[in-house]
């Protein structure tokens, strides 16, 4: 009989514990992909610069619109003034009656004024333009609020002092023995009440960019 071969049986293998958090994870947990949420879009309610500057841009284009009314207004009172001129269709041998603007110094500061407060305007038109392209821009925005009030200083006191001469021409003074003039220079004392009028015309174009120029430089909105 031939010797009986051992044969090696194969070492059974036991089963391997199942950790707990396995049996978890695939039983009754869930695993942790599953449980992610999606998370909502955040959506934020803050202004953009756009939306900020969006009022403050008309608010630009109202004050160009406005500059182009004050520089109409300067420059027809400083015209209707330059040109004021009567000459009475009688005369003496020694005397011709003869009224003109700059025989008044207040006419004449008048129109110089007047005239300059015009180009001053004039010369304001970049920065409101740059004030358009750019409307959360402050520093043109505090220069035109500047200019503005000091040429509107300027016309105002120019149409007063223009005003307290047309009043003598008018009206007289028996205090001062003045006699009114404008019973003869009928003309004249016309196109000089013209000319004070629209000089004032002027001065509420200018108050009107002041307070549009504050309302622009208002922080927020």
């Amino acid at each position: 009989m031939e010797p009986s071969k051992e044969v090696d049986a194969p070492a059974a293998t036991s089963p391997q514990p199942q950790s707990k958090r396995t049996r978890s994870n695939n039983g009754k947990g869930k695993s942790i992909a599953e449980d992610a949420q999606p998370l909502a879009p955040i959506v934020s309610t803050k202004a953009t610069p756009l939306q900020r500057g969006g009022w403050k841009k008309g608010v630009a284009i109202l004050d160009f619109i406005l500059r182009l009314g004050a520089i109409g207004a300067a420059f027809g009172a400083a015209i209707l003034m330059g040109n004021n001129e009567q000459v009475l269709p009688f005369f003496t041998q020694f005397f011709q009656f003869h009224a003109q603007w700059d025989d008044f110094p207040m006419f004449r500061f008048f129109v110089v004024a007047n005239a300059a407060v015009a180009g001053f305007l004039v010369l304001s038109l970049p920065f409101s333009i740059v004030c358009i392209v750019r409307p959360l821009a402050a520093g043109p925005r505090l220069l035109l609020l500047i200019i503005d009030t000091v040429m509107m200083a300027f016309v105002i006191a120019a149409a007063s002092a223009a005003a307290a001469v047309v009043y003598l021409a008018h009206n007289g003074s028996q205090d001062a023995n003045w006699m009114a003039v404008c019973q003869q220079f009928t003309d004249f004392c016309q196109v000089t009440s013209e000319a004070v009028v629209v000089s004032f015309v002027a001065a509420v174009f200018l108050s009107f960019l002041i307070f549009v120029s504050s309302l622009a430089l208002k922080r927020g909105g």
